[in-house]
Formats: structure tokens, sequence, C-alpha cells
């Protein structure tokens, strides 16, 4: 029964005005910016290592590691898969498409977020909910928000990543669920006890250290199977418009898997990634959005096309009709789940090592998915700082922390079909309320842009002041300016 109302209201989230939402509310956006994610592309990678911490703030590589450890996660391995195998090989190409024109949706949103953010309890505060309620005025539209985002970071989304870990150890080890399970849980309290700065420091040096193992490992499958590549491009390129003897008809499937997995993997429109761009220390709120925009060219061009490549090679690969339960188009692994795909390219690929693809993987997924269930506590937490004053807030905090720990651990010894259904609903409300609001508030952070160009065009160190720009209840940026 929860099953059938879950998969209902995925339906009406995830329907053709979402998919196709998605994918012209990036185009609109990368017109109005003159496509800033190919223009200032340098800007974006050389301003990562560029801002400064704080007492107050996190550095932009902080803030980056914090937005990449929610973007690279289960989505780049298992949800790649899960693309591939229900909306065929072409469902990557639109995952690149959507993240192209999701970078300047990303761009947007978090500049928003630095613009609107506030210093609250002796840290920077920002977000959805925040910009939502400075920028039109209305509280009642970020309080929708936080609720709608502690509902899904909190309770729906993270059984999504403690699912794919247990799956994965288990294939791999042979561990039982509810004891990897557990011992997720006992890390994650010891991390999220240590609030904001402790799960900092950890992503800064999980995510990259992860990232660049797991790429570096796609490169070398590629180059052992360089002979394929144009094979495999030309057979994504085929699939995606229809052209393809084996997965013609399945565009319109192509097209929903692509966008909804790549939304889910790199975030951008999501509104998650705003919640890290806003803790950073900098001084224009143009530079943090920038940096953010990089994140999403690094978690699907980078991370999900590593995925994608090595099941292609190897054709360690499944692609249904629909659903799980629909009429196989190819069945190239009898009896594997898309949770197993990457794991067996992998092990396809190094057939001496015995293993060794399943070992890799279980211990990336474990990384990735366990610093995206951080990141999604963060999230949470700033949430919650949006909508109680500091008493209430320390007791919805400690409550936040034990709901966060119970749905990781419930997610981990549930089905992996029923767990990602949770996770797309819970993605699907944010996505809405987020994408209308940044619709209705995208002046802003196009006034941000346009200034930062002129100052670096001047030579200047750019600096905000909104004030000058005609920018209302920035009360951050108007006090920064007056410190300065």
């Amino acid at each position: 029964m929860i099953e059938e109302i879950v998969t209902w209201l995925n339906d009406m989230l995830w329907g053709p005005v979402m998919i196709y939402g998605i994918l012209i509310v990036g185009l609109l956006f990368s017109i109005l910016t003159k496509f800033v994610q190919v223009r200032k592309i340098k800007d974006m990678f050389v301003l990562m290592f560029t801002g400064e911490k704080s007492e107050a703030g996190i550095s932009s590589f902080q803030a980056l590691s914090i937005a990449l450890s929610g973007r690279v996660g289960t989505g780049n391995i298992v949800g790649t898969a899960t693309a591939i195998a229900f909306g065929g090989p072409g469902a990557v190409f639109w995952m690149w498409v959507t993240a192209f024109i999701g970078a300047s949706t990303a761009y947007v949103e978090s500049t928003l977020a630095q613009i609107y953010k506030e210093k609250k309890n002796g840290v920077y505060r920002g977000g959805p909910a925040f910009y939502l309620e400075k920028g039109t005025g209305q509280r009642w539209f970020g309080i929708v928000f936080a609720i709608a985002a502690i509902l899904a970071v909190a309770i729906l989304m993270p059984g999504v990543q403690s699912n794919a870990i247990t799956s994965a150890v288990n294939n791999a080890f042979g561990v039982e669920p509810w004891i990897t399970g557990l011992i997720v849980v006992a890390i994650l309290a010891f991390i999220i006890l240590g609030g904001v700065k402790r799960i900092a420091n950890a992503a800064q040096i999980i995510v990259p250290f992860m990232a660049v193992a797991y790429i570096l490992l796609a490169i070398i499958v590629i180059i052992m199977n360089i002979s394929l590549v144009p094979d495999v491009f030309a057979l994504i390129i085929r699939s995606a418009f229809n052209v393809d003897a084996t997965f013609g008809g399945m565009i319109g499937a192509a097209i929903a898997w692509g966008v909804k997995r790549a939304v889910y993997s790199n975030e951008a429109g999501q509104g998650t990634g705003p919640h890290s761009a806003a803790a950073a220390e900098v001084s224009h709120p143009a530079k943090q959005g920038l940096v953010q925009a990089a994140s999403i060219y690094i978690d699907t061009l980078f991370v999900c096309s590593a995925t994608a490549l090595m099941i292609l090679f190897m054709g360690t690969y499944n692609t249904n009709v629909g659903d799980a339960n629909g009429e196989l188009v190819v069945e190239n692994v009898a009896g594997a789940t898309y949770s197993e795909f990457t794991q067996l390219a992998v092990n396809k690929a190094f057939p001496a090592l015995n293993d060794f693809g399943s070992m890799f993987v279980a211990i990336a997924l474990f990384f990735f998915a366990f610093t995206t269930i951080m990141a999604y506590y963060y999230i949470a937490e700033t949430n919650v700082a949006y909508l109680f004053t500091q008493k209430r807030e320390q007791f919805f905090t400690w409550v936040l922390k034990f709901v966060l720990i119970i749905s990781t651990f419930y997610g981990a010894i549930r089905t992996s079909d029923l767990a990602w259904k949770f996770g797309d609903l819970g993605l699907g409300l944010m996505v809405w309320i987020n994408v209308i609001g940044i619709l209705i508030l995208m002046k802003p952070a196009m006034l941000a842009l346009k200034d930062y160009e002129q100052q670096k065009k001047e030579g200047k160190d750019p600096v905000f002041d909104p004030i000058k720009l005609g920018i209302k209840n920035a009360t951050f940026w108007e006090n920064y300016k007056k410190d300065k």
C-alpha cells in the first residue's frame, strides 16, 4: 500500500512538466547568463582555491566539498546504472545535456543563497528557505521549502545512500545489511555530533580522494578498451535520438531517466547545493555561484560519465521497458540488478583480480554515499535553524540527529526499489518549490553576475554592494560593506 502511494506521488511529481521543465529552465538561465558555464569556466575552477575560511564561514573549497559530498554519491554509481537500466544508453546523453545547462541553474541558486545569507549563532546560514523569504517578502514560501527539505533529506533520501552501501558491501564481502547499517550510523553519529566544521573537514578530505581514485580507475578501463570508444559514443547518441535498432522507441524513457538521474546526481535546481554555498567566506556572491556551477561538471561530466562508460564498455547492463517489472529490451547480465552493474563492469575489466571490482566499488560507494548523508544532515540542520529561534533550534537539532540516524538505518535494510522511490519523492518535492522560487528571483543573480564581470574588467577583486545594485533585504552584505 505504501509503495503504491509513493509510486503515484512520484508519477505526479516527475511527469512531463517536471522533466521538460528542468531542461527549459536550465536553457533559459543559460541564455540569460550568456552561457556563463562556458564563458567563465576558468574563473569557476580558479575560484575554488581562493576563498579563505573564517570563524563564521568556510572556504570556497570546503563549501565545494560539502556540495560535492551531496552531489557525488549513489546517484553517480547506482543512479547512472538505473538510468541505463530504464532509459537505455541514450539516457547518458540526456544526463550530459542536463548537466551542461544545469550548471547555469546551479549558478543562479547558489548566488541567491550568498546574496540572502545570514550570520546566525556565529555561523553563516542560507539556502532556498532564506532567499525565498527575503527575495519575495513572503515567510510562508521559505517555511514550505524548509519543511519539504527536512522531510526529504532527513527522512526520504538518506535511505537511498545507506541502501546502496549495504547492497554493495553485501555483494562484495557477504556482510549482512543490518551489520553494515549499524556501522554506518555509528560513524555518522560521531561526525554529525561534531557540527558543521567537522562535516566540512571530513568532506574536504574524503570527497576529492575518492572522486580522483574512481575517475582514475575509469580512465584505466577506458584506455584498456580504447578501440571501443567510437562504438560506445555512437550507441549513446543513436539511442538518445531514437535511431538505434535495439533501443528504438525509448526516446521518451531516455530523456525522462536521463534528466531524473542527472538532477538526482548533480542536484542542479534541487536546492541542496545552495546551503553549503551560503556558508562560504567570499567577497562577492557570484564567486561562489561560479564555484558551485563547476561542481555540476565534476559530478556528472566526470564521475557519472566514468560509471556509464565502464558499464557500456563491459556490456554489464540490462534494459527494461518502463520499470523493474517491464519487458527486457537487453539482458546482458542475467539476474543482476542495476545496483550491481558497475561492480560487474570493473570485475569484467580486471578478471584476474578476483572480485576486485565488487570490492573497489563497494568501498567507493561507502565513502560517496556516506558523505552524501553527512551533507543531508547539514542541509536539514540549516533549515531547522531557519525555522526556529536559538532555544528551540537546539532542541529540534537533536531531534533531527535522531531522526536522520533512524531513517539511515531503516533505508539500509529495506529493498532498493522502495528506497529509490522514497528518494525520488523527496527530490521531487524540493525541485518543484525551488525551481519556481528561482524563476521568480532570478534578477538579483543576474545583477550580481553583471556586477562581478564589470569589477573584473576594471581590474578589481569584486566586492558586493547590494545597495548600489538596488537589491533589497541583503542585510548581511549591507553590514559587510559597512564593516569594510
